[in-house]
């Protein structure tokens, strides 16, 4: 189908029937509206759009999408993904789960789609607590979290996702929030073009169970001296009167004043430096690290390699022109055999 064969959609051609059984003021509102504004602008036929989750509040998502999709089981929608994925590569695929779908029980599933590069979108919602059974703490929680099932605080150290991402071999890692909808359409679009699993965490609101986790990043009193938004061969710049910058001590990130050093000596942000995305990752208020510094939103990191599925099928076409169609008997059979007395 050419592009100008496909029907043109509006954000109206995504919603379902279905009553969206989120709690009321939910981040997941959010996203579920900026995706569905994004996803008719890419140009996408939707017979060929698909939405896979595993378990979750998030998980919800397919229901909530006039697409194709699947409400898999916890933990395993990359897998699922990456199954449709490869016998069916045209189609664009897009992953929602969470902070303990993904990252727990389907956390081995999140990094060895990582590594093989399918080329998905995986949406993974942060929101740092167990949302749909009721407020457990999550492999995202803060130390010493107190919660139903830890009375008396986590000892657990929490998961960085985009650290974890960027340690799996991730080719594009990137971070938005459910309350910045301009940024986060961009995160979604800049996570579609892509041509590779894209990771794009989106810090999400759990009004409920978790009220406020993100505050520091959101709220107008606070948000501009502990974020840093990254741009493409921008200097790492923030603060209320872009007063802050970032400038990099040997390999060790510091806060500067701009009343002392000039921009032009400041960190620049380069999406391809693998070595400054891991340094990013750790922009992450640790204090066992050492390090207080704004928390990074956008893209951190992106590399082209080829798509797993792209090999695959290219792979499976040079052995098919080679020995022809397949003998399932033969293949179970093997090269070795022996007759047993």
């Amino acid at each position: 189908m050419s592009t100008n064969d496909i029907p043109t959609l509006t954000s109206k051609d995504l919603q379902t029937d279905q009553d969206v059984r989120w709690c009321p003021g939910c981040g997941d509102y959010s996203i579920l509206k900026q995706v569905q504004k994004v996803l008719p602008e890419l140009g996408i036929p939707r017979e060929e759009m698909v939405i896979i989750s595993g378990i979750g509040c998030s998980s919800r998502f397919p229901y909530y999408m006039n697409t194709y999709g699947m409400h898999s089981i916890h933990g395993r929608a990359t897998a699922v993904a990456s199954g449709l994925k490869a016998v069916r590569p045209e189609l664009s695929v897009w992953i929602v789960t969470g902070d303990g779908d993904g990252l727990s029980i389907g956390g081995n599933h999140l990094t060895h789609l990582l590594r093989r590069n399918f080329d998905v979108q995986i949406l993974l919602f942060n929101n740092e607590i167990y949302g749909l059974t009721k407020g457990q703490y999550s492999p995202t929680s803060e130390l010493n979290k107190v919660t139903k099932s830890t009375p008396l605080g986590s000892v657990d150290h929490p998961f960085n996702p985009p650290a974890l991402a960027m340690g799996a071999d991730a080719t594009f890692v990137a971070r938005s929030v459910d309350r910045d909808p301009k940024h986060l359409q961009e995160m979604l679009k800049r996570s579609h073009a892509h041509k590779g699993a894209s990771f794009l965490e989106i810090y999400q609101n759990c009004n409920i169970f978790n009220d406020g986790a993100f505050a520091l990043f959101t709220d107008k009193g606070t948000r501009d001296d502990n974020i840093i938004m990254l741009e493409q061969g921008k200097p790492l710049v923030f603060g209320a009167d872009n007063s802050k910058g970032i400038i990099l001590d040997g390999m060790h990130p510091r806060v500067v004043s701009l009343s002392e050093v000039s921009e032009n000596d400041l960190w620049i942000h380069d999406e391809k430096d693998i070595t400054k995305a891991l340094i990013l990752t750790r922009f992450f208020n640790d204090i066992s690290h050492g390090l207080d510094l704004p928390r990074p939103f956008g893209v951190f990191y992106e590399v082209p390699r080829l798509a797993y599925e792209v090999a695959l099928n290219e792979q499976v076409g040079s052995a098919m022109e080679r020995f022809g169609p397949g003998d399932l008997d033969k293949l179970i059979a093997g090269n070795k055999t022996w007759t047993v007395d």
